[in-house]
C-alpha cells in the first residue's frame, strides 16, 4: 500500500520521525504527495480546474506547488518542503529526494514537455533549481542552490550557478 510505503519512506530518511502518527500528522511533504495524488487522478480524467483548485488548496496549506500534470514516481521524500515547486511536465522518478525550495520548472512559454524529467534515486539539494525539459540521471546529486540548465548523467554530482558536473560515480559504486 503506498501510504504505508509513503510513511516507511519518511522513517528512513529523517531521523526527527518518531512515529507514525507524528508523520501523517506534521509532515507536510506527505501531504503535498498524497494531495498530488488525487489532484492527478483528476487532472487525468478531465476534471483540470477541479485538479487545479484541489492542488491551489494544499499548496496553501503545505507550502510545496505540485501541477495536477506532474508525474510522481514511488518512495519520493520531500524534506523541510516550503517553496518546492514541480511544473505541470516534470517527471519524478522513484527514490527521490527533495528539499526545500527546489523548482523543476520551465524556461519559457513553449508548449509540450518544457520541465525536467528526474530518473530514479537523484537527490535534489535545497534550493536548486532545474529548469527546462533536461533529464537528471539516475542516481545524481544536484547540490544545493545550483542552477541546472543541461542534462546531467547516471551517478553525476553537479554544483554551481550555473551547475557543471563535479564528479560521476562507476555504475558499480552506486
Amino acid at each position: 500500500m503506498r501510504v504505508r510505503e509513503d510513511i516507511q519512506v519518511v522513517k528512513e530518511h529523517d531521523p526527527a520521525a518518531r512515529t507514525t502518527l507524528e508523520v501523517v500528522l506534521t509532515y507536510p511533504g506527505v501531504h503535498a504527495l498524497w494531495a498530488h495524488r488525487v489532484s492527478h487522478f483528476l487532472f487525468k480524467h478531465g476534471f483540470k480546474l477541479l485538479a487545479r483548485l484541489n492542488s491551489q488548496f494544499w499548496r496553501f496549506i503545505t507550502g510545496i506547488e505540485i501541477h495536477p500534470g506532474a508525474v510522481i514516481g514511488r518512495r519520493v521524500f520531500i524534506d523541510h518542503g516550503m517553496g518546492v515547486v514541480i511544473g505541470e511536465t516534470a517527471e519524478v522518478g522513484d527514490d527521490v529526494v527533495i528539499f526545500h525550495g527546489v523548482t523543476l520548472g520551465g524556461t519559457g512559454k513553449e508548449c509540450g514537455k518544457r520541465h525536467p524529467t528526474i530518473k530514479n534515486g537523484v537527490l535534489l539539494s535545497a534550493q536548486s533549481q532545474i529548469l527546462g525539459p533536461i533529464t537528471i540521471g539516475e542516481g545524481a546529486k544536484i547540490g544545493a542552490s545550483a542552477v541546472v540548465l543541461k542534462d546531467v548523467p547516471a551517478g553525476a554530482t553537479a554544483v554551481g550557478i550555473p551547475a557543471k558536473v563535479v564528479k560521476v560515480e562507476k555504475e558499480s559504486d552506486r
